[in-house]
């Protein structure tokens, strides 16, 4: 299949169709594995900019590069021109001369609108501040393999209403899931996301974890803080309301599962019980990563 978007920055330039195709041409790759995968991307190169720590992301990527016949290279933004001083615009225009997609994890998104919108290749966001839309991908793909279905699930959201909650209600909205929110005062997700995505999707904000995991399909968190960041005033907020533990879990259905895109702070956001439990998905959850991210490249990379 191929995608009518240039770019992937934060899953609202796929529509409906777009995004259940992604999900099941997942699905296909993922068995087609066993096989060996037909050499889609051969002679492709994959550049990948890092700004942040990663094992998913980059391992996932590269791996995929690979399977499809494709080669990837993996660049620290402390190790390019970009540390001295050149500007993102500049560094967009010399990469679209050399490969054939960009993928950069980064911090400020804002960042990654300059790079594609000087790039006249894709660029894909493997994470910002603001989005994470391949994270989500994978989780909806998880979600097709145990659930069978996404319209009439609900999702719920226990704990910061962060970079992976926002591209969480993109996918809800385009999937036709519900979601519910908990998240403490001020720790709600992004008002334009909610706002563009109310017009597709039930949306539910509480501050009651109970509330919003009452009868919920799938139950899914992340860390409190982000990467170099161990705010303990921040961590104070959600501790022990927001925790994902056994006891929040049986307002669940009995049949629920749990998900975090990882890496998770066992007893914190979530307990080393429920992470490990029989109905955590979240070992499959980072495996479909690897299958999300080679059906959106053979998808957005142009033949």
């Amino acid at each position: 299949m191929k995608l009518k978007t240039k770019n992937l920055l934060t899953l609202a330039e796929l529509s409906p169709k777009e995004f259940t195709a992604l999900i099941d041409y997942s699905i296909v790759l993922k068995k087609e594995l066993k096989k060996g995968n037909k050499p889609l991307l051969r002679n492709k190169t994959l550049a990948m900019i890092f700004q942040k720590p990663s094992t998913r992301t980059r391992v996932s990527f590269e791996t995929g590069m690979f399977q499809l016949g494709g080669h990837a290279i993996n660049l620290s933004s402390q190790d390019m021109q970009l540390s001295r001083g050149e500007t993102i615009e500049d560094t967009a225009k010399t990469l679209s001369r050399y490969v054939d997609c960009i993928m950069a994890r980064v911090y400020d998104h804002n960042l990654l609108e300059k790079l594609s919108d000087s790039s006249s290749i894709p660029v894909i966001n493997g994470l910002s501040d603001s989005f994470h839309p391949c994270q989500i991908l994978a989780d909806f793909m998880t979600i097709k393999e145990k659930k069978g279905k996404f319209k009439g699930l609900k999702i719920a959201w226990i704990g910061d209403g962060n970079n992976v909650c926002n591209s969480m209600i993109y996918g809800c909205a385009l999937s036709g899931a519900k979601i519910s929110i908990a998240t403490p005062k001020g720790f709600e997700p992004d008002k334009l996301v909610l706002n563009e995505s109310a017009k597709s999707v039930e949306i539910v904000l509480t501050t009651d974890p109970i509330k919003a995991i009452k009868d919920a399909d799938v139950v899914v968190t992340d860390t409190y803080t982000s990467i170099h960041n161990n705010d303990q005033k921040r961590i104070k907020k959600f501790l022990p309301k927001y925790q994902v533990n056994d006891s929040l879990m049986k307002h669940a259905n009995g049949n629920a599962i749990f998900m975090h895109c990882l890496p998770a702070k066992r007893d914190y956001e979530v307990t080393s019980s429920v992470i490990d439990g029989s109905q955590s998905v979240v070992w499959d959850e980072a495996e479909n990563r690897l299958h999300t991210q080679k059906a959106l490249l053979a998808s957005i990379i142009r033949a």
